[in-house]
């Protein structure tokens, strides 16, 4: 199980979200190279089966542009997991 994890200044930042409409390797695919593509962002893992999504960061990111980094992939942000 991924969960939030939240680390000492200066690590990464992990956040688990959970997706709507990803149902395959490359919905996992599409989803990771958007979120890969914002600032800031270490690490990126889709996990279809279970609609959920890890991004881990430098720094704290908005779940705003997150959502907006979802939608453009073409799917839907429904909050953290």
């Amino acid at each position: 199980m991924i969960e939030n994890i939240a680390t000492a200044p200066g690590e990464a930042t992990t956040v688990v979200y959970t997706v709507s409409g990803m149902s395959c390797g490359h919905c996992e695919k599409a989803i990771s190279e958007e979120l890969t593509a914002l600032p800031g962002v270490t690490a990126v893992e889709a996990d279809a089966a279970f609609g959920r999504v890890s991004v881990s960061s430098v720094e704290p990111l908005d779940d705003d542009v997150v959502r907006a980094a979802v939608d453009e992939a073409g799917y839907e942000l429904l909050g953290r997991a």
